[in-house]
C-alpha cells in the first residue's frame, strides 16, 4: 500500500478515447485525482462517478483533474461516460498495471469464499507528482465532496 508524501506511481493508460493519458501530462499544473472503481454501470460506482461530475466544475477551479480508473475496455468506458452523462475521464487498465502500482489489486473474501478484486481506492497527486492523499476502502456516498474540500486545501 502506498503513503502520503511519498512520489505517486507512475503511470499511464489509454482513456475512454483510446487516447494515452500519463501523470506527466498534469506535472506542474494540475492535482490529480486519482479513483479506483471495481467495474463501470454498477451501483457504487455509479454514484461516486456521478459525485464527482457533479463537482467537475469545482474541481477544474482548483486545478485539479479527477481520473478514474478500471480495468474496464475504453468501449465500456463510453458507455458508461454517454449513459450518465459523466464529465470525468476514465482510464482502461485492462492488463492490471495501474491496480498492482497503486495497490489496489487485493484479494477480498466474501461468503468465505476468496477473490481478488479492485478495493475502491483514491490518491490525491499533487502538481509535483506527491501524493497528498492515499485512501483504500473507501465509501463512494459523500467521497468526491471530500476530496474536493482537500485539493482546496493544497
Amino acid at each position: 500500500m502506498l503513503n502520503q508524501n511519498e512520489n505517486a506511481p507512475f503511470f499511464k493508460a489509454n482513456n475512454q478515447n483510446d487516447k494515452l493519458v500519463s501523470l506527466t501530462d498534469f506535472s506542474g499544473e494540475k492535482n490529480v485525482v486519482l479513483y479506483f472503481y471495481p467495474k463501470d454501470d454498477t451501483p457504487g460506482c455509479t454514484i461516486e462517478a456521478n459525485e464527482f461530475t457533479g463537482l467537475a466544475e469545482e474541481f477544474s477551479k482548483a486545478d485539479t483533474v479527477v481520473i478514474g480508473v478500471s480495468k474496464d475496455n475504453c468501449a465500456s468506458h463510453v458507455d458508461f461516460i454517454n449513459k450518465y452523462n459523466l464529465q470525468v475521464e476514465l482510464l482502461a487498465d485492462t492488463e492490471g498495471k495501474l491496480c498492482e502500482n497503486y495497490g489496489v489489486w487485493q484479494e477480498v473474501e466474501k461468503d468465505g469464499v476468496k477473490k481478488m478484486k479492485i478495493v475502491r481506492s483514491t490518491f490525491v497527486i499533487d502538481k509535483q507528482g506527491v501524493l497528498i492523499e492515499a485512501l483504500y476502502g473507501v465509501t463512494p456516498e459523500g467521497h468526491a465532496q471530500e476530496m474536493l474540500d482537500k485539493v482546496k486545501s493544497l
